[in-house]
Order: C-alpha cells, then sequence, then structure tokens
C-alpha cells in the first residue's frame, strides 16, 4: 500500500509543476492618446456616454433601402463569408492545441500473417517460417507541462482567434461602410442625372429660341452654334455621368451577392438628413475599433509566443502507459500469459541545437516588438481618420453655405442674362458664360452634399460602427454566424 501511495503523490507534484508559464507578463502596449479630439462641427457630440448603435449603425440615416441593402449585404456576401471561414479556422486550431492540455488515448488491434527470412540473424532451426501474429493494444500519454508550454501555446492559440474574431469584424464593417459610402455616392449621381436632365431641357428651348431669332434676322449663326456647342456638351456629360451611375450600381451589386447583370435600383433624388454622430472621447476609441482589438490581440499572442521559446530550453517530460494482448493463436489472445504491458516516464532535452533555439526565442521577441508597432500604429491611423473625416465635416458644411450663395447668385446671372439677351441688349456668349457658372455652381452644390454624408459614413467607420471590445465573445460570434446564415 505504501509505494501506490508514494507514486500518487510524486504523480500529484509532478502535475503541480506544470503550467508554470515562462512568458513575461503581458502588458498593453502604450500608444499615444489626446484628451479630445479638435473642435468639430455642431453635428458631433463628444459626451463619454455617447455611443453608435451596436446593430445596424446604418440606420442613422433612415433610408430603408439602405437598411435592406445592408441586410442583403450581411447575407449573402463572398468576403464577408471567406472572411467568417478565417474566423472558424483559428477556433478550430484553438481546439486542437487545447488537446494537448489532456491525455492522449489510442487502442488498436491487428491480425497479421507473417513469414521469417531463414537467412535472418538469430533465426534458430526450430523456428518457425510462417507464423500468425493477433494483438490487442491500447496506449495512453501525457505530457506535464512543467515550463508552461503547452498553456502559453493555448494562450497563443485564443489570443490568435481573438485577433481573427476582430479581423471578421472589420471586415463586416469595412464592406457595410463600402456599401454605404457607395449608395449615397449614387444618390448624388442621382441627382445629379435629374439635374442635368433639366439642364438639357432649358438648353433646347435656348437653342430653339436663339434658331427663331437667327430666322427672324435679330441674331447671327454664331449664336446658333454656340447655344448647339452648349446643349451637346451637357448631354455628353449627361451619357457620361449615367456611365458611373452603372460602374456604382455594379459595385453595389457585388457587394450584396448578387450578378451585376440583373441587378437594379430605381433613381431616388432624396438624400438622407445628415445625421448626429456621437464620437466619444478619444481614449474610447481603443475599445470600439475591430482592427485596434485585433492589434492588441496580436501582440498578447506574440508575448504568449516567448514562453513558448523559452520553454524549449528545458527537458520535456512524458507519461506514457500501453498494455494489451498479443498471441499466436486467435483463441488464446486474451488469456492471461498473452497480456502484455509497460509504464514509465520519459524526460528529454536538448544538450546542443546549433543556437536553434536561442534564434527561434530573438524571433519571438522580434515578432511582440513588429506586434506593439503595429499596435501603436493601427491607433494613431484610427485617430488620424476620425479627425480627417470630422474635418471634412466641418468644412463641407461651411463650403456648402457658400455654395449655396454662389448658386443663387449664379441663378439670378443666368435669368438677367437670358432676358437682356431676349431684349438684343447683350450677346449669347454672355448666355452661355451664365449657364456654365449657373450649372456648375449647382453641380458643386450637389458634390457638396454627398460627400458630407460620405465623410459622416467613414466618420462612423473611423469610430467602429457602435462595435465594442466584448464583441469577440463566443457569444457575439455565435450572433453573427446566425446573421450571416452560417454554421
Amino acid at each position: 500500500m505504501t509505494k501506490p501511495k508514494s507514486l500518487a503523490a510524486t504523480l500529484a507534484a509532478t502535475l503541480a509543476l506544470g503550467a508554470c508559464s515562462l512568458a513575461p507578463a503581458y502588458k498593453q502596449p502604450d500608444a499615444p492618446v489626446a484628451e479630445h479630439y479638435q473642435p468639430a462641427g455642431p453635428w458631433t457630440t463628444a459626451a463619454p456616454a455617447d455611443q453608435l448603435p451596436r446593430e445596424g449603425w446604418w440606420k442613422l440615416y433612415g433610408d430603408p433601402r439602405l437598411d435592406d441593402l445592408e441586410q442583403q449585404l450581411i447575407a449573402h456576401n463572398a468576403d464577408l463569408a471567406a472572411a467568417f471561414a478565417s474566423y472558424q479556422q483559428s477556433r478550430d486550431y484553438l481546439a486542437q492545441v487545447r488537446a494537448d492540455l489532456f491525455p492522449q488515448v489510442s487502442a488498436g488491434i491487428g491480425a497479421e500473417r507473417n513469414r521469417q527470412s531463414l537467412n535472418a540473424p538469430l533465426h534458430g532451426a526450430t523456428s518457425p517460417e510462417y507464423y500468425n501474429q493477433y494483438s490487442v493494444t491500447g496506449q495512453a500519454s501525457y505530457e506535464v507541462d512543467l515550463w508552461g508550454r503547452v498553456h502559453d501555446n493555448v494562450a497563443a492559440g485564443r489570443a490568435s482567434m481573438q485577433a481573427s474574431a476582430a479581423d471578421l469584424a472589420s471586415v463586416r464593417l469595412s464592406l457595410e461602410a463600402s456599401l454605404a459610402d457607395s449608395y449615397v455616392q449614387l444618390l448624388g449621381v442621382d441627382r445629379q442625372i435629374d439635374l442635368l436632365q433639366k439642364t438639357v431641357e432649358a438648353y433646347q428651348r435656348a437653342l430653339q429660341l436663339t434658331k427663331t431669332l437667327h430666322e427672324g434676322g435679330a441674331v447671327s449663326g454664331l449664336d446658333v452654334d454656340r447655344a448647339q456647342t452648349q446643349l451637346s456638351s451637357t448631354r455628353s456629360q449627361l451619357s457620361q455621368t449615367q456611365a458611373q451611375r452603372e460602374v456604382l450600381l455594379h459595385a453595389i451589386a457585388v457587394l450584396v451577392g448578387q450578378p451585376a447583370s440583373s441587378f437594379t435600383l430605381d433613381p431616388k433624388t432624396d438624400l438622407p438628413n445628415l445625421p448626429v454622430i456621437p464620437v466619444g472621447l478619444p481614449s474610447t476609441l481603443l475599445e470600439r475599433r475591430p482592427d485596434i482589438a485585433a492589434a492588441e490581440r496580436r501582440t498578447a499572442e506574440a508575448n504568449a509566443q516567448i514562453g513558448v521559446a523559452r520553454s524549449a530550453f528545458f527537458p520535456s517530460l512524458t507519461l506514457s502507459a500501453g498494455g494489451g494482448y498479443e498471441s499466436g493463436v486467435w483463441s488464446t489472445l486474451l488469456n492471461a500469459p498473452s497480456a502484455l504491458w509497460a509504464v514509465g516516464p520519459s524526460l528529454l532535452g536538448t544538450i546542443f541545437d546549433g543556437g536553434r533555439h536561442s534564434a527561434q526565442l530573438a524571433a519571438a521577441h522580434a515578432a511582440f516588438d513588429e506586434a506593439s508597432a503595429n499596435y501603436r500604429g493601427t491607433v494613431l491611423t484610427a485617430f488620424q481618420q476620425v479627425e480627417d473625416n470630422q474635418s471634412l465635416l466641418k468644412n463641407y458644411g461651411n463650403a456648402m453655405v457658400d455654395q449655396q450663395d454662389a448658386t443663387t447668385a449664379a441663378d439670378r446671372t443666368l435669368k438677367l442674362a437670358l432676358a437682356l439677351y431676349k431684349q438684343g441688349a447683350n450677346s449669347y456668349l454672355d448666355v452661355v458664360t451664365a449657364q456654365v457658372d449657373s450649372l456648375n455652381a449647382h453641380l458643386g452644390l450637389l458634390s457638396l452634399q454627398a460627400n458630407q454624408l460620405r465623410a459622416s459614413v467613414q466618420l462612423v467607420r473611423a469610430l467602429g460602427g457602435g462595435w465594442q471590445a466584448d464583441d469577440i465573445s463566443t457569444r457575439h460570434l455565435a450572433e453573427d454566424a446566425r446573421a450571416m446564415g452560417m454554421k
């Protein structure tokens, strides 16, 4: 009774030594974070409690058609499905490395017919030339994690899976923002097409006026040619803008997982209102951007890999046991004399490796430095994107005030130029100049309105689109999988 107790105590003490990680204590890399964003326009707020909606951030724009398109993207986009499959691979890899925490058990059964070489060493005269061999065996082995190699591998695999989950969220946010951006561009182009079509009609009337005046001898043929040039140029501009619409429509089709040839959207000239976008404080951005979370998790993964590299300098201890039955006759296979077994530990360590382990450890430290630098770079880029789009929103808003004044003035000028031309008080060149100025002013205003909305979409994207750091949890990922129609 003493020996089994001693063996059990020894085994318990050995197992207690396991999971002593050699990885450095992990500390999230420092990153420069400002206390406040630069002053922005009145359409953004900066209260710490303000947050974007966790789901369906595009609903801020109040456009049911955009909402429907975004739902189609989540369900059918090929790039999103590929990103989810990549996450599944990282999840399955974690399951693989986690298996090393447990004993590995195997079993086998065999039946062989053998012929022994008559010229084999130690072959005796009484040894059979032909014989049968039957066996039923089982084996179990367990690596005692003395230096934490297995646990560090699991920690690295878990961090990698979380990084992959954040990558999935980044891909989804990027695709959602790309769809919203393309949709806003499409609305802007529809408004330009509507303006150009109305302008073509006005230029047709102006051309008819010059022809009538020319027939009456009031103006020269030069005015008719100028009016025709203006009309034809605007028609060309209309065709080019319609081509731009088709390209945008095809891009949206791909995003929602539909063939470009069969996808259509009716023209729409109403732009959604510019939403109020809660910005929050710069410090909250670290928890609201999936790409920042991915970079941080890869730093944690690299830190755990340092522990794995350090453990290679120490010997590994494996406990193994095996047993079964072996016989040359099937009927006696399970008899007591046919039993066999083996049990015992093995300790394996490296004596000389030509500097391999040292190089691996140095590479692990370099990988951690690389991941830390990437994290800091990702954080700085995130703040830049927020500031860029806040600046665009503010300055586009200021520009629209002046552009609206320019449009109003250009319309008055055109109206006056046409009136004076009908009275013979000026040339048609003045009318053409006024027409060009008026059209460009209106197109500029439409472009600013669309660009301001696009900047708001990119600001939402820069702020993480309502994503939170705990969205890389298993529960949220399962919800994402169901939303995408995946298992």
